[in-house]
């Protein structure tokens, strides 16, 4: 009897010794873990977990580039709120991201440092996500990052590693009037976002058949780069608004950034939105001329208080400034260059044959719901609402046809 034990022993040896040595030989020719090859990402869609909310887990895992800027802080708080898992690349000082650790829960968001130039960060930021969102662009020039290095390359290299890598859905944002020959306004060869725009949607394409393109108008929202721009001392000349022809025979469609932040959502969470182009505009279109007159009454710098709109290319002083500032280095001071004014200067044209926020089932806000209190910290004279209370509302301009 213990002569069978113990030759049934010995065969189950065998066998535990085979499978261990099998074992070993698969990990010998195994790949390493520095070659470079798409990971086979699990079904996410079935690990979902939780009735909804920042606690829970939606089968989304997001790399968002661009997170800390001023769109990106609203696109991560809108996804995370609904329980989208976020990684996000950050290149400087890592306590510029540490704030957006609230919009998830604890182990939903995490950081990677990352640069745009460095293929190995980015594949590192964007090996375990099935969506990538690129919101990075660039505004002006700096001696180290051209229109063409971030507009166009930049977008290049994240859709082609994304595409490398297994990701199932990427979305680019644009520009609204993206043309590879745009009008001169203030720049004698036009637009270089505009310019560089376009050819960044080519290249993404080229790279990412199936990504999803946002093509958004002026967008406007706290701490943004126009309400706040015109709102700014230093972007007015004594009593005068300088705009280009007095914003007379330009008109735009300002679209509110919580609602692009929405419809990033909701593109995510369209199965049919792949290849498509979104256009996102307000529900509004207004002329520029009208707009600053609004904008103007708003801080409580209207007409009637001697303030006036004047037209900037007969303005020397306003010109001077602009250029001062945009040499200056580092961020250019209340967006400050002429890159600001060229845009602002651009008509809205909008291809009503492409979707729109509409199209993803949403309703766009109004300007009109938003601008008092977006402008509200920016009064003229702020001290006389403590003695004579608020003022009347102002009534807004009326649409454009």
């Amino acid at each position: 009897m213990a002569a069978v034990v113990l030759h049934g022993t010995l065969n189950l040896s065998k066998q535990q010794f085979g499978a261990t040595a099998a074992a070993v030989n698969v990990i010998q020719h195994a790949a390493y873990s520095s070659e470079v090859r798409p990971i086979k990402k699990p079904a996410l869609s079935q690990m979902r977990k939780g009735a909804g909310g920042r606690s829970s887990f939606n089968g989304v895992v997001a790399t968002v580039f661009g997170s800390t800027g001023f769109l990106g802080r609203y696109v991560t708080n809108e996804l995370g709120k609904h329980g989208t898992q976020l990684i996000l690349p950050y290149r400087g000082d890592n306590y510029e991201v540490f704030r957006m650790k609230l919009v998830g829960d604890l182990g939903q968001v995490y950081f990677h440092p990352f640069e745009l130039r460095d293929e190995e960060s980015i594949r590192q930021a964007v090996k375990y996500s099935n969506v990538v969102v690129n919101l990075i662009g660039r505004d002006w020039e700096t001696k180290n990052y051209k229109f063409n290095d971030v507009n166009v390359e930049g977008a290049r290299r994240l859709a082609r590693i994304s595409r490398e890598m297994g990701v199932e859905k990427f979305i680019h944002l644009s520009a609204l009037n993206a043309t590879p020959n745009p009008q001169p306004k203030m720049i004698l060869k036009g637009s270089g976002v505009l310019r560089s725009k376009y050819f960044g949607e080519l290249a993404v394409r080229e790279e990412f058949p199936d990504a999803v393109i946002l093509r958004p108008s002026i967008i406007y929202g706290l701490e943004d780069r126009w309400l706040m721009h015109h709102s700014n001392f230093i972007r007015v000349n004594g009593f005068r608004f300088p705009l280009y022809k007095k914003g007379h025979g330009i008109t735009k469609m300002p679209v509110s950034v919580d609602d692009i932040a929405t419809a990033i959502y909701e593109i995510i969470k369209n199965p049919d939105s792949a290849g498509k182009v979104y256009q996102a505009v307000g529900p509004h279109r207004y002329s520029l001329h009208d707009l600053m007159l609004w904008i103007m009454s708003e801080i409580r710098k209207g007409q009637e208080d001697g303030f006036s709109v004047s037209d900037l290319r007969f303005d020397p002083i306003q010109i001077a400034k602009i250029l001062f500032f945009e040499n200056l280095p580092g961020t250019p001071v209340a967006a400050m260059h002429r890159e600001t004014l060229e845009l602002e200067a651009t008509t809205d044209v909008v291809d009503y044959s492409l979707p729109t926020l509409v199209e993803l089932g949403m309703k766009p806000t109004p300007l009109s719901d938003q601008i008092t209190w977006l402008l509200k910290p920016y009064h003229h004279m702020n001290y006389i609402t403590s003695s004579v209370g608020d003022f009347d509302k102002v009534v807004p301009p009326q649409p454009v046809d």
